[in-house]
Formats: C-alpha cells, sequence, structure tokens
C-alpha cells in the first residue's frame, strides 16, 4: 500500500490548494477565442485549482485545460483501454457520469471523456458520436460478464467499481493502485485482489493479463519488490520489499484457475507455473524451525520485529493454492513438498498466533490488525476460534465514524481516518465464514461513503467524508470479491490438504 507516510503528501495538497484555489486555466487553440470554442467543437479536458470549481465559473466554455496536467488527487476516471487521465475534486460538484461508462456528464449537460489513442481528455456536446461509442463499448464489456450485488446500491457500487479497475489495468497488466502520483504504481497485492476480482465476475482476459505481469516482474529469487513502475521497469524506489507477496500471488492464481475456462486453463496455467513454483519455493523456504515466516513488512509496509499476521496468512493462502495448482499441473512432487510447508506454517500459526487472537505479531505487543481477516475465505479455511477473533478484532478497531483502523499498534498511530480497504477486508471475510448480516453491514458502510461521482475512496475523514484518492483499486477488488460471495454462491478458499 502507497498509503503509510501521508504527511508529505498531504503538505504538498495544502500548499497547491492554496496556490491554486479558485483558478481555472483556459486554453486556446488556433482559430478560436480563449473563451467561445465553437459549439461543435471539441474543447479540451478540464483543470481547476482543488480548492473551488473553476473560481465560481461551473464549468464555463474557456475554463478547460487536459485533466493528464493536473495535480490534485482524483476522485474519478476517465479512461479508454490503454490510458486514464484523472479527475480533480473540483470536477466532481454537479458531474455524474454517463450510466456504465468513463464518461463524465458536467453541469452544463456537455460530456469528457478521453477518447480513442489519445491521451489528454476532451470536452464534446453530449451525443458526441465518438463518445457514444465508447460508452457502449464499456457496456459490452460489463454485460460480457457478471455484476454482482442484490440491491441497486450493491449493483452499482459493483459496476463502478469493475470498470474503474478496468481503467486502472494497464496493457501490459499493471494494475495502479490509483491514479494520483504516489499511487500510480502496481503493487503484487493490491494487482492479485484484481485479478481475483476479474476472474470471479466472468473477466478472464483481465485476470489472466495481471498474473502474467506478475510472472514478468517476479525477481530471480522468486520475490516481488513492493512495487513497480507501470511500464514494469523496475521499482520506483528502494522501499523494502514483502513476503506476503509470495502468498498473494499463487493464491490469486488458484482462484483465476477455479474461475478460468476449462478447456484452456490447463495450458496457460503451463505459461504461469514458472513463477509459481519459484514463489512457493521461495515461500517454504522461509520458514523457520516453528513454522513461521520472519519478520518482513506487512501491507501497512510497516517493518516489524517478529513474524506478523499480515504475512503469515497470504502465505498459507499460497502454499495451499500453489500445492492444489501442483497437482493439476500433475507435479505431484511440487505439491507434497508445498503441502508439508502449509502444514508447518499452519501449526505454526495455531500454536503463536491463535493464543493471543490472531493479534498483528507473534509477541503480542502490537495490538489488533485488520489482517486477522486473511485466515478466513476465501483466503483459508476459517479456523474453529476465528470467528471470535474477528468479532473482538473489528470492536477494537472500530472508529467514531463507523469505519476501520488498520490496526491499534501504539507504535504506528493511524489517527481518527478509517481505511476503506482494512474496513472491507471484514465484509469478506464474514461474507466467507457465513455470517451474510454482518457482511451485509459492513459492506453497506463502505458503499455508502463513496464519493458523489460514485468511487470508493481510500479513507474516510473523522467527519465520514470520502477522503484521499479515489477510485483505489484495492477497495474496489475487496468490494467485488465481497459482493460476489453474498450472492449465493461462496467463494473457492485453497484447501489444506496433508
Amino acid at each position: 500500500m502507497p498509503r503509510v507516510r501521508p504527511g508529505a503528501r498531504l503538505f504538498r495538497w495544502v500548499v497547491l490548494g492554496v496556490c491554486l484555489s479558485g483558478v481555472a486555466l483556459p486554453v486556446c487553440t488556433a482559430g478560436q477565442h480563449a473563451g467561445r470554442p465553437e459549439p461543435t467543437a471539441p474543447r479540451p479536458g478540464f483543470l481547476v485549482g482543488p480548492g473551488g470549481h473553476g473560481g465560481g465559473h461551473g464549468d464555463a466554455v474557456g475554463s478547460y485545460a487536459p485533466l493528464s496536467v493536473s495535480a490534485a488527487p482524483t476522485v474519478g476516471l476517465l479512461a479508454h483501454t490503454t490510458a486514464a487521465v484523472g479527475v480533480p475534486p473540483a470536477m466532481a460538484g454537479g458531474a455524474r457520469y454517463v450510466g456504465q461508462s468513463n464518461v463524465l456528464q458536467l453541469p452544463s449537460g456537455w460530456w469528457a471523456y478521453l477518447p480513442a489513442g489519445r491521451t489528454a481528455s476532451a470536452v464534446v456536446p453530449r451525443d458526441d458520436p465518438a463518445a457514444l461509442r465508447q460508452i457502449a463499448q464499456s457496456r459490452a464489456w460489463l454485460a460480457a460478464g457478471r455484476v454482482p450485488g442484490r440491491t441497486p446500491v450493491q449493483r452499482a457500487a459493483a459496476e463502478r467499481a469493475l470498470l474503474s479497475m478496468r481503467a486502472l489495468l494497464r496493457p501490459n497488466g499493471a494494475v495502479a493502485a490509483g491514479w494520483t502520483d504516489g499511487w500510480k504504481y502496481s503493487w503484487p497485492r493490491d494487482a492479485s485482489f484484481a485479478s481475483a476480482a476479474f476472474a470471479h465476475t466472468g473477466h478472464d482476459a483481465e485476470a489472466f493479463r495481471i498474473l502474467r505481469y506478475s510472472a514478468a516482474t517476479q525477481r530471480g529469487d522468486g520475490t516481488w519488490e513492493a512495487r513497480t513502475k507501470l511500464d514494469g521497469s523496475g521499482p520506483p524506489d528502494g522501499r523494502r520489499w514483502q513476503l506476503d507477496a509470495n502468498g498473494w500471488v499463487p493464491w490469486a492464481a488458484w482462484q483465476w484457475y477455479q474461475a478460468a475456462p476449462r478447456d484452456t486453463r490447463r495450458a496457460r496455467l503451463a505459461t504461469l507455473y514458472p513463477m509459481i513454483r519459484k514463489a512457493a519455493d521461495r515461500a517454504a523456504a522461509s520458514l523457520r524451525a516453528d513454522g513461521l515466516p520472519p519478520a518482513s513488512p506487512d501491507y501497512w509496509e510497516l517493518m516489524t520485529t517478529t513474524s506478523n499476521i499480515g504475512t503469515a496468512a497470504p502465505l498459507l493462502a499460497g502454499l495451499n493454492a500453489s500445492a492444489d495448482l501442483a497437482r493439476e499441473a500433475d507435479r505431484p512432487g511440487d505439491a507434497a513438498r508445498w503441502a508439508r510447508a502449509a502444514g508447518r506454517l499452519s501449526a505454526g500459526i495455531a500454536a503463536r498466533f491463535a493464543p493471543l487472537g490472531y493479534q498483528r505479531t507473534v509477541d503480542g505487543r502490537h495490538g489488533r490488525d485488520s489482517a486477522v481477516a486473511f485466515m478466513a475465505p476465501p483466503f483459508n479455511a476459517a479456523p474453529a476460534d476465528l470467528p471470535r477473533a474477528l468479532d473482538s478484532t473489528y470492536r477494537a478497531l472500530l472508529l467514531p465514524n463507523g469505519g476501520l483502523t488498520p490496526g491499534n499498534d501504539p507504535t504506528a498511530p493511524w489517527g481518527g481516518n478509517a481505511w476503506t480497504p482494512s474496513t472491507a477486508f471484514f465484509a469478506l471475510a464474514w461474507a466467507g465464514t457465513g455470517q451474510p448480516a454482518k457482511a451485509e453491514r459492513v459492506l453497506a458502510w463502505v458503499l455508502s461513503k463513496r464519493n458523489p461521482l460514485g468511487e470508493l475512496p481510500e479513507k474516510v475523514d473523522r467527519e465520514g467524508r470520502p477522503a484521499s484518492v479515489a477510485p483505489l483499486a484495492w477497495t474496489g477488488a475487496i468490494t467485488v470479491l465481497s459482493l460476489v460471495a453474498l450472492d449465493g454462491k461462496a467463494l473457492p478458499t485453497p484447501p489444506l490438504r496433508p
């Protein structure tokens, strides 16, 4: 996750907001007056200061510049299948997406969209033929798969989450966490969830493309960087790699395999198998005498001094997934080796984490952690004592605004903002453990915090308002998976076999 040290980023936006508040930048094109283009001509996309909507001018003609140069945190996306641009907060007021698309209707009635083959947005009259074609393509893509949800609100949220994940997915299979600087990178963790969500909603090509990117960016020792640039060229900085990716990626491959067309999945599994073998072998080799992995940065992207549940639980899911995929690939030796490693890890978790209620670390000094949900389906078969741990952890992490903080580790205070991924984990866990009423309540809270464009934000502030970037691919994927699980057919879980 790119979200653990927000101070510098927040300061940057505050300064930018002060400097640009109320400012709109008109754009001139050849032969046009800056304030009045021809009525039928496309207009460039918009850039306004984050402190106000065009300085009070609304979306008046002439107050537009390409969205691709906007510095404000995104609250939405304009996109086609190969590119995206972010919608800054100031443009959200009074705007809405044209149904089942990433075309934005502005208060004036004009449409903003990203034309095919271009990387800069345009503003066009309503019902522009090229924009209509893009809308039709988006609707056809949704119709080709499955939109989960039993209520209109749930289905609308699922549609928007799927379209947003599609917009954040690059042609090479990289998945941007969000479309704001600092989030425009691909995390193996976030991408794995997106792959599973695409797989279980009938979008096999997108799911498999993500897995191919994971294979292409795997390091020689079987691990992954914490995040990579979207072109796959490597990490953007020296952030420490995280061992949990060795669980998440095989788990995602297993989820894809369960949903993939049976006539092609075995052949395509063969192309992924070298990645799975290297990941699982590294995961198995990492286990210590007590069966647990070493200390590693967890999904908080913070290092711990002892084993943490945010690494151990995903590795268990990944080893079980890898063993089952090895059976499918007729690799009994691999299957047996990884199953033995999974058994050791499972025993270690039972001995060291279970007595603490699956707290963050085995030393018991770092409090509760929303990663307890990783011990539940669709990641792992829930231990008998997990329901109690889920309940107690949820209560411990619940904030006055109704959402959850990632954890209550006193050495890593999170403040009063709720994090939508951490909250949505519990909807997925309770859906997977046969407690749909609890899952529905949590999910209803998450969906109620969508921003005015219907996008799921990364955070919710103390007053209950959407905060940080939106959309966030990880929250969208967890939400979609939760809705699939609540539709009546449980998501599959990698089996733990002797």
